[in-house]
């Protein structure tokens, strides 16, 4: 007789045991009913709910689960190659990076000891450069890569944090106790659609090799991207072309809250030319080589007749170009050279020039951020997705998207791609060939930048790249190779305090002396990490258009800090045409990047980056 089955008492019918076997199935049906209900509550609780948006539980999700583990990670491993010993330059004095001794590796409990009482001296200035050291060839380096993978809390100064909050209090306080568009209003260009729209009508021959038509729905921000993998938000992602600015930002002015049809009131005036889709049909294309200044003469030429160019001889006017400088500064009259002459014009001179890379030895033109694939439609948008690159687990130490420049003398990226490939446990590498087409895809780039610490951005064709501002978005910390890449670049976006959210490794270490990459970002103090993720995080809003379909009510997006940054200089302007003076007058063009990055002309450690023989 089966064991599930009850015994049969004398007394009992079977109808009545037939009865009891029924109703304790049925209890037994209720009760697992009853508790997988409740094991599905309990797991979405814990799993589904972002509780790290709650204030003062955001370090506990994030960091309590890994704690006890990361604490008991013991420093591994110990290079046997020496290298030169990195420093740290704070105040203008270099203090080396301290590292473990490497004649006594400690067992995992004295590891933990170790760890536990280990602190970071801070100072009141967050510029951290790493320079290298050639004074020590025998220090060993310490990996410390669990380490850097610990969620820790933001490490800033208490009272930087408290500057911070201060600032943005009062932003928030400006925005809503002052009349809204005090000194903010701007008059935009209502230009023949031949300077702009019709470009997109044409947009099939906007390339020779891609079908930009894709790029151009959607405002200027493309195709949805979607979310695949679980990569990105369900909402707020679209596949933007890198020179897709100038469409993207003239959508954004349509929403601006301060525009107005009267030019008098206007604190700047916004001319909506679309340039570098005008200069791009003719790049590649030596056939139609002697027309490509044709539009640009034509629009310079517009601009002139109009009663608001006469007011301060265009001085209060700017234009977004979306691509780099060098497109539009041909200096010579031979058709068959690159680009166009649109930013050498005289009335181009006049001019505020907004591109995605300026030049160091120009007057006129500025950087703003390239456009990323996120574009937020709410501040609650933006706040999620800091929150999740915060959780944001980080297996790798370092890595680099992008492809050698054999025929640049001086590129220093087949040395980064050599010395990525020598540490793939430490690295990770998409080489971007033609044949694959990897880097085009969204989703490759930002995985790999998600899951790194640090992202590598040496300069390519020209100083910047558009993959600086992605690791930004993925909150990955960018090492730079040449302070032109973005310190002199974009002074509207970025802090000044460039070490806060980023490494500067001189290339020359890098081509020349043979410093190791791994080992200079290896020496870091794990707070040190922590707290410049922090900073690149809260960078985010600084680098992101916001969607031209909507506005944003409390965070400044890249759009709101170019706008603002241009009525500060037209403000400027204004002042000195009134007092007679002329203090952009004051200094050499050559020395541009060091007056407006630093005030001043005098000599700089930089100085050698930017010296050109002409």
């Amino acid at each position: 007789m089966s064991n599930n089955r009850r015994r049969r008492l004398p007394h009992q019918s079977h109808h009545q045991i037939v009865m009891e076997n029924h109703i304790t199935t049925r209890h037994r049906k209720k009760f697992w009913f009853a508790f997988f209900v409740l094991f599905f509550f309990w797991y979405m609780m814990l799993y589904g709910y972002d509780w790290s948006s709650i204030p003062g539980l955001s370090s506990v999700t994030h960091n309590q689960s890994d704690d006890d583990k990361n604490r008991e990670d013991s420093l591994q491993s110990i290079e046997s190659n020496p290298v030169p010993q990195p420093r740290v330059v704070e105040n203008n004095r270099e203090i080396p990076i301290q590292s473990s001794d490497s004649n006594s590796v400690p067992d995992s409990g004295n590891a933990k000891n170790q760890l536990e009482n280990t602190s970071t001296p801070k100072s009141d200035n967050d510029n951290v450069t790493v320079v290298s050291d050639e004074s020590n060839n025998n220090d060993p380096i310490v990996e410390d890569l669990p380490g850097l993978e610990k969620e820790m809390e933001p490490s800033l100064p208490k009272e930087e944090q408290k500057q911070e909050q201060e600032q943005e209090d009062k932003a928030v306080t400006e925005r809503t106790t002052q009349k809204p568009c005090t000194g903010r209003y701007v008059y935009v260009h209502e230009l023949p659609s031949r300077f702009n729209h019709d470009y997109i009508k044409e947009c099939k021959l906007l390339n020779k090799w891609h079908d930009m038509c894709q790029y151009f729905v959607n405002s200027g921000l493309g195709e949805s991207l979607g979310n695949p993998q679980r990569l990105f938000l369900p909402s707020g992602w679209y596949i933007t072309h890198q020179f897709s600015l100038e469409v993207i930002f003239h959508n954004r002015m349509k929403q601006y809250e301060c525009l107005t049809n009267d030019s008098s009131k206007a604190a700047a005036i916004f001319v909506p030319y679309y340039s570098g889709l005008d200069v791009s049909r003719y790049l590649w294309d030596s056939d139609k080589a002697s027309v490509k200044d044709s539009d640009s003469i034509e629009l310079l030429k517009w601009l002139r007749e109009k009663p608001e160019w006469k007011f301060m001889n265009g001085r209060d006017h700017f234009l977004v170009s979306g691509r780099i400088t060098w497109d539009f500064r041909r200096a010579v009259d031979n058709y068959t050279e690159w680009g166009n002459k649109l930013m050498v014009l005289p009335e181009s001179q006049n001019m505020t020039m907004l591109t995605i890379e300026s030049s160091p030895w120009d007057k006129n033109d500025f950087a703003i951020p390239y456009p990323t694939y996120f574009h937020p439609r709410t501040d609650e948008q933006v706040l999620e997705w800091q929150n999740k690159m915060r959780r944001q687990k980080r297996r790798s130490l370092f890595c680099f998207a992008g492809a050698p420049r054999p025929n640049m003398e001086d590129s220093i990226r087949s040395e980064i791609m050599t010395q990525c490939a020598a540490a793939p446990k430490k690295c990770r590498l998409i080489e971007c060939k033609n044949d694959k087409h990897n880097c085009l895809k969204p989703a490759n780039v930002m995985r790999m930048f998600q899951n790194s610490v640090f992202c590598l951005q040496p300069p390519g064709d020209s100083f910047t790249r558009r993959s600086t501002f992605d690791s930004i978005l993925a909150g990955c910390i960018p090492v730079f190779f040449s302070p032109g890449s973005a310190y002199v670049q974009y002074l509207w976006h970025l802090p000044k305090d460039h070490g806060s959210y980023s490494v500067l490794i001189p290339e020359g270490d890098v081509k020349r002396k043979g410093v190791s990459i791994d080992s200079v970002l290896s020496r870091i103090p794990r707070s040190r990490v922590s707290a410049m993720r922090e900073r690149v995080i809260k960078l985010i809003p600084n680098v992101v258009y916001a969607d031209p379909r909507s506005r944003l009510k409390r965070l400044d997006d890249a759009f709101d800090l170019t706008v603002r940054g241009v009525v500060r200089r037209v403000e400027a302007l204004r002042k000195e045409m009134k007092s007679g003076r002329n203090y952009s007058g004051a200094f050499d063009s050559e020395s541009s990047w060091k007056y407006y990055t630093f005030g001043t002309t005098a000599e700089h450690e930089w100085d050698h980056y930017f010296k050109r023989y002409r």
